[in-house]
């Protein structure tokens, strides 16, 4: 990184966002440096964004570009490559204005552009008929994600759905604990994990796993998208058939860095996010995730600040995983486990006088 700018003022300037000497500044920071590209971490009108582009050397992106660039490189699945699309063309359409040089109007024609026509309400055209391709597309993925999941309903199985600020360790938690309580694979095979990386973004796609708890019963655990803070909302509603998982839950398990400086901030985003899904009323887990990376003195600071509810793992050591599921069990309220007593007669038992047992059963 070349350099990093910071200016603080009450009203962004409707031209630039930034003042005309601190444009200046960036400008020279840049030309001195040879800097290629100047990231803002604020979204930038069309307008703002040509302005900076013109009085600066170097290419220009602001912060929800610079999220979907990354998006981009992640998307792995068809479904991943579908929504990023559809999000980046929804972030580019009100931009267009500027971006093509050429903006004359050419002459009509089978074939070409019509009379009058300029590029850009062509590429304008272009794009929206692609975002609509996308959506429509878009949609088959989710009509069959939802035949999949009244599949899954038919004979039910209670979702917990991982979710938290990127960078958490949701994917290594997930792999954790699919290692140690997963359904047994069949012989031969192993199970599939999920990219476990320190990068934003590494998990774009949803994973299913099933696990068995102490109590027997089955439970499928999800591995979602991580959220940031101020998360695009072109990315919310593109990643929908993403998010279905979230909604459809029966518990979120919302996993924490503990070792974050944004550890508060970062709790805050997330439910924002989740108010936003319109789930905050779900049942849901706190849980504390990379406690390896703490003194003792730390994890204990740190556990009495988040309450005796919060649950503390290490999910690269493997520690707490126990007491999560512990936890799970307890949260779920479909096919809840009931405790009985009954009471059996002389003549129905096998021997000896009435006897009382106490059965357990999920």
């Amino acid at each position: 990184m070349a350099g990093e700018l910071v200016q603080h003022r009450p009203k962004a300037d409707p031209a630039t966002l930034l003042g005309s000497g601190k444009v200046e500044e960036l400008a020279a920071v840049a030309a001195s440096s040879g800097a290629d590209l100047a990231v803002f971490d604020h979204d930038l009108s069309a307008t703002q964004l040509r302005n900076l582009e013109d009085a600066l050397p170097c290419r220009v992106i602001d912060r929800t570009q610079l999220i979907l660039d990354i998006f981009a490189r992640h998307a792995r699945t068809r479904e991943g490559q579908l929504q990023v699309e559809l999000a980046q063309l929804e972030y580019m359409l009100p931009r267009l204005t500027g971006r093509g040089k050429a903006m004359s109007q050419l002459g009509g024609g089978i074939g070409t552009r019509g009379p009058g026509e300029t590029q850009l309400e062509t590429d304008r055209r272009r794009i929206q008929r692609r975002v609509l391709q996308l959506r429509s597309e878009l949609d088959a993925v989710r009509r069959t994600r939802t035949q999949q999941r009244q599949r899954r309903e038919a004979v039910p199985v209670p979702t917990a759905a991982l979710v938290g600020y990127t960078n958490a360790g949701k994917s290594t938690l997930f792999n954790a604990i699919a290692r140690q309580f997963g359904e047994p694979a069949r012989r031969g095979e192993r199970h599939a994990a999920v990219l476990e990386s320190a990068r934003m973004f590494a998990t774009l796609d949803p994973k299913l796993t099933a696990i068995q708890l102490a109590s027997r019963r089955k439970v499928l655990l999800s591995d979602t998208v991580g959220f940031i803070r101020d998360l695009p909302h072109t990315l919310v509603t593109s990643f929908r058939a993403t998010l279905e998982e979230v909604r459809k839950a029966e518990v979120l398990l919302h996993v924490r860095d503990a070792s974050s400086p944004l550890f508060h901030e970062h709790k805050a985003e997330v439910e924002k996010v989740l108010a936003e899904l319109d789930v905050l009323t779900k049942p849901r887990l706190e849980i504390l995730n990379k406690l390896d990376l703490l003194s003792a003195e730390e994890a204990l600071a740190v556990a009495v600040q988040a309450g005796e509810r919060a649950i503390l793992v290490s999910a690269k050591e493997g520690s707490g995983i126990d007491a999560l599921l512990e936890r799970i069990d307890a949260e779920l309220m479909q096919d809840p486990i009931l405790e009985q007593r009954f009471q059996i007669p002389q003549a129905e038992g096998s021997s000896g006088n009435a006897s009382t047992r106490v059965i357990s059963f999920a």
